[in-house]
């Protein structure tokens, strides 16, 4: 039996271009699906390998299967939000957004048409962009903590005059100390980065921390952020990193940027 699987919902317009990207099973064709003022992107796919409890057992059993549907329902979203080179605002939808057929599709859509289109308002003419931080050297950012520490650099010095059995014990004391100051001022790096970003866009979330397993990086990140940016602010906006970016690699920090996404952080249908 074959279903519906929802991409994404935009405002409808005789302008956009067919997607070419594959649907989420890799055979059916991405299309339009309109309603009013709306429209969905959706390609039909079988209800036996797409419905919820077999998407369920797919998370448990096969994440190899999710990660590359997961893709391809990124890829068809992201061409979907282009138009003619430009971006434009979509609500995407979580993975796994199934109907029956077109008429539920539709029943769903008038039921919600005033949400869907006070959330459309809200991000018309805006950008998400995600920006992540990572401590890239531990070592060099704990020294650039002691140059300015005070407290530190008297501790050192009187570690220095000590005699050698004395010294060990003080030296393991300081790392302790050197290791929680840099944790310290770290939060406190990290918390004014993104109160300064945050400044810049008219909405602001940070997420969790992703281990470097997920990130495919042998640094730690410390930060996982996402931004609503209005489209004449975005560069703007990027010359902002690029100059937190030039203050900070110095002291063993390193900012990554990309964008625009869907605004999967500031849209929730």
């Amino acid at each position: 039996m074959q279903g519906l699987y929802l991409y994404c919902l935009r405002e409808r317009t005789e302008a956009f271009p067919a997607i070419s990207a594959e649907g989420i099973d890799g055979k059916g064709q991405v299309c339009v699906v309109p309603y009013r003022e709306l429209e969905g992107v959706v390609s039909e796919v079988s209800l036996d390998e797409f419905g919820s409890e077999e998407i369920q057992e797919k998370a448990r059993e096969d994440l190899n299967w999710i990660k590359e549907r997961s893709i391809a329902h990124e890829r068809v979203i992201e061409e979907a939000m282009i138009n003619d080179g430009t971006v434009v605002s979509v609500i995407p939808m979580r993975f796994g957004t199934m109907f029956e057929g077109k008429a539920q599709l539709e029943e769903t859509l008038g039921r919600d048409y005033p949400r869907i289109r006070d959330m459309l308002d809200r991000i018309r003419d805006k950008q998400e962009w995600s920006v992540k931080a990572y401590v890239t050297d531990r070592g060099q950012f704990e020294r650039a903590i002691k140059e300015n520490n005070e407290a530190i650099r008297e501790k050192e010095e009187e570690l220095a005059s000590l005699p050698e059995g004395l010294a060990f014990f003080m030296e393991e004391e300081l790392k302790q100390a050197v290791a929680k100051e840099a944790d310290r001022a770290l939060n406190t790096i990290v918390g004014g980065l993104f109160d300064r970003l945050a400044g810049q866009s008219v909405a602001s979330v940070k997420n969790k921390l992703l281990a470097r397993e997920l990130t495919g990086k042998r640094v730690t990140m410390v930060l996982n952020s996402a931004y609503l940016v209005r489209e004449e602010r975005v560069e703007s906006f990027k010359q902002e990193i690029e100059e937190l970016t030039r203050q900070h690699n110095a002291g063993g920090l390193a900012l990554d940027y990309s964008g625009p996404w869907p605004a999967f952080n500031f849209t929730s249908y």
